[in-house]
């Protein structure tokens, strides 16, 4: 390490490090300060677009029952916003709205979207689910055991074998209803709906 005899020695050494290293020193700290700033904007202004887009989506929400403008404007924000967190969560507020008003086919088109869309695998598997009733409620059993084979949650197992049971039932297809009544009971066992369901088919077999 470098020594100094005086401080004159000392002032001079300063000297010559702040003319080697001063520029580099200034841009550093400014470099930092303005990351510090940009970090500060960039977080700022990404609450306030989270804000405005929770606000935006309750007044959608608010507005669906009203009237067709407000089912519209829902359906042209999730065109919009398809990356936006709360397009999807439009999107399923407007397939339960379709259901209360017995459009099943509107509400197939938002799961479909909502289930095309979903960056998370539970609530994919979720809206999978929901499809899949939907196409049952429109007697397409075929499409509904295509759907819940995208499936692979552990979680939904009972009733993905259900409603697969549901569309076998509905398809005629009796044997195959029974094992997935039965696999789904076997995952399931407090589910009462089950039995009642198994007792059915019975019936109808004996038809």
């Amino acid at each position: 390490m470098e020594s100094f005899s005086t401080e004159e020695q000392q002032v001079e050494a300063i000297k010559r490090f702040w003319k080697e290293n001063g520029t580099a020193i200034i841009l550093g700290a400014v470099i930092g300060l303005g990351g510090l700033w940009g970090w500060r904007y960039y977080t700022e202004t990404q609450i306030a677009e989270r804000e405005q887009a929770s606000t935006q989506y309750e007044q959608l929400v608010s507005a669906l029952g009203a009237d067709e403008k407000g089912f519209s404007a829902a359906a042209d924000y999730i065109k919009n916003n398809p990356e936006n967190s709360y397009a999807m969560m439009t999107a399923l507020q407007l397939a339960k709205s379709a259901v209360d008003s017995k459009d099943f086919a509107e509400a197939q088109k938002q799961l479909s979207w909502a289930a095309e869309h979903a960056d998370d695998n539970a609530i994919k598997s979720l809206v999978q689910l929901r499809l899949a009733r939907i196409q049952l409620a429109q007697e397409k059993a075929d499409d509904a055991i295509k759907t819940l084979s995208g499936i692979n949650m552990d979680a939904y197992s009972a009733s993905v074998e259900e409603i697969k049971g549901d569309a076998y039932s509905q398809l005629g297809q009796y044997e195959q209803a029974r094992q997935a009544y039965v696999a789904s009971l076997d995952k399931n066992a407090n589910n009462p709906l089950l039995q009642l369901k198994l007792d059915n088919l019975a019936a109808l077999e004996s038809k």
